[in-house]
């Protein structure tokens, strides 16, 4: 594996940023789904606050990974978003050390939130459950608009308003901080179970 440095971001990785957000929207093109669109300019912003972390190889200067974290509710939930790996630095199992990274930085960020995803990657459930995430439903999610919104970039975002935002293509996963990881922890075949199981379901209703 190339020499790459997993961190969080300052302000001198703003010159990243541009890159980034091509990134992401190829990333999600790629996936054939969406993803929150955003603005290089708020990408900086959360490099600027500390909220991103970023992986950098270090013998080229080169970025080769990134993922930031928002707070919603009034910091009741939060999430880590944004995840990606530039295809020269996959298959490395750096996405799962950006999230751990990110995990961290959400916990010392927001000690008291309850951490939430959604996915449509398998990889990433499997990533999320190691980390101390489980399946759930929509209903425990965060239900502040502003966070909704970010769905409207999503191909799939008239099945979500379809089913009254109760589920859709992607898999809710949440952290819950009072909650023991040991309670959750689900084998790599029992997560896949899972997740084609709710697939189905999503599907057919």
């Amino acid at each position: 594996m190339p020499n790459i440095k997993v961190r969080v971001a300052t302000p001198s990785d703003c010159q990243f940023a541009q890159s980034i957000c091509l990134q992401m929207e190829e990333s999600a093109k790629a996936r054939g789904t969406g993803i929150a669109k955003r603005t290089v300019d708020y990408i900086q912003k959360q490099m600027n606050s500390g909220k991103a972390i970023i992986a950098i190889d270090v013998s080229k200067n080169e970025i080769a990974g990134f993922c930031y974290i928002e707070s919603w509710g009034h910091q009741k939930y939060a999430a880590n978003s944004g995840l990606i790996v530039f295809p020269d630095y996959r298959k490395m199992g750096l996405a799962g050390k950006i999230k751990e990274h990110a995990f961290k930085l959400s916990r010392k960020k927001f000690p008291a939130a309850k951490l939430f995803g959604l996915t449509t990657s398998l990889a990433v459930m499997k990533i999320n459950s190691k980390i101390g995430y489980h399946p759930v439903t929509y209903s425990e999610l965060t239900d502040d608009e502003q966070f909704w919104k970010g769905c409207q970039s999503c191909v799939n975002y008239e099945i979500l308003q379809s089913k009254e935002r109760k589920n859709c293509l992607c898999t809710a996963m949440l952290f819950d901080p009072k909650v023991k990881k040991s309670k959750w922890k689900i084998t790599r075949g029992a997560i896949y179970e899972r997740w084609k199981r709710l697939k189905f379901l999503k599907l057919t209703k």
